[in-house]
């Protein structure tokens, strides 16, 4: 590394402290949510920097987008002049606690991570790439070697939208009240880059970092933004309509394939090494589109109605 890389990384990592501090004690609650959503960015940066790209679009997608997009909307929500006496006494209150104890923490685990050896299956993964049908080792191990893994991560996004809706309707009408009035002009505009964004994953996730996981958090955080914006929520609560079955659609294609390959004589979850590729492009698509559907349902907050034309306002 030369001296123009030491030099960004110097800047990179100081960047990262500024924003962080940034973003606990922020004189406003909504420069400390913008504050957050940069360190965000900044930390998918680093990721990169540490050859960790897969980590870098999680980090972009989850922790700055959707993240973010939900800390908005609670802003949104909130009664500001709560939010206001709330800061102003977390701002000066256990200071002298929190920060020595956050660097005594970081130096543990900083140090454990420089002695302890890093374990790996690296080696017996890369000696199967060529029988998963994929290029990608993280693809690879998500979908072919631990399926199961993924198959119970959508499983909890759904069995926490089935609680959520179980709860009772949306508390809400529509979009909260817009904190920014620029809001409704960067959703129309970055809309369609968030769609070609999570189809650009999804291709990628074959053969490089990407897949399923990020382009539905893509997704779903682009489908956020839209009902922040001012969007009618177009996902409805029918019992007959389409939805429900759409928000099923990962887990059910999942299932349905390890079954598949059971009637062909292999094992559960064990892919004919011609159909490989295929079956998990199948379940990219699958599970990239139910992941940003359960993302969205979960940010309304409750079972959305039948028709929101006839919803009244709270």
């Amino acid at each position: 590394m030369g001296a123009p890389g030491l030099a960004f990384d110097g800047i990179l990592g100081a960047a990262l402290l500024w924003t962080a501090w940034q973003a606990i004690h922020a004189a406003g609650l909504f420069r400390a949510v913008v504050s957050f959503m940069v360190f965000g960015l900044l930390m998918a940066l680093a990721w990169v920097r540490l050859e960790a790209p897969d980590i870098a679009l999680a980090e972009a997608a989850i922790g700055a987008g959707i993240t973010g997009a939900l800390l908005l909307s609670a802003l949104g929500r909130l009664d500001w002049e709560a939010g206001r006496a709330t800061d102003e006494c977390l701002r000066g209150r256990d200071r002298a606690f929190w920060v020595p104890t956050g660097l005594l923490l970081l130096a543990g685990l900083g140090g454990a991570a420089w002695l302890l050896p890093a374990p790996g299956l690296g080696e017996p993964v890369a000696a199967e790439l060529g029988r998963s049908g994929v290029e990608n080792p993280v693809t690879a191990v998500l979908l072919n070697f631990r399926a199961w893994d993924t198959l119970l991560e959508i499983a909890i996004l759904l069995l926490g939208v089935v609680a959520l809706w179980s709860l009772g309707p949306t508390p809400w009408p529509s979009s909260p009240e817009l904190v920014s009035p620029a809001l409704p002009m960067l959703g129309r505009v970055l809309f369609p880059a968030f769609v070609l964004v999570s189809a650009y994953l999804l291709w990628r996730g074959s053969h490089a970092p990407g897949g399923a996981f990020p382009a539905g958090a893509v997704m779903g955080a682009g489908g956020v933004l839209m009902l922040m914006a001012g969007a009618r929520p177009w996902l409805s609560g029918d019992v007959h309509g389409p939805w429900r079955w759409a928000l099923a659609l990962g887990m059910v294609a999942m299932l349905g394939v390890a079954f598949a390959v059971m009637t062909g004589g292999h094992g559960f979850f064990e892919y004919p090494v011609e159909l490989a590729g295929r079956l998990i492009l199948l379940l990219e698509l699958a599970a990239g589109l139910s992941i940003a559907l359960l993302l969205f349902a979960l940010y309304l907050g409750g079972e959305p109605p039948a028709d929101w034309e006839t919803r009244r306002p709270a």
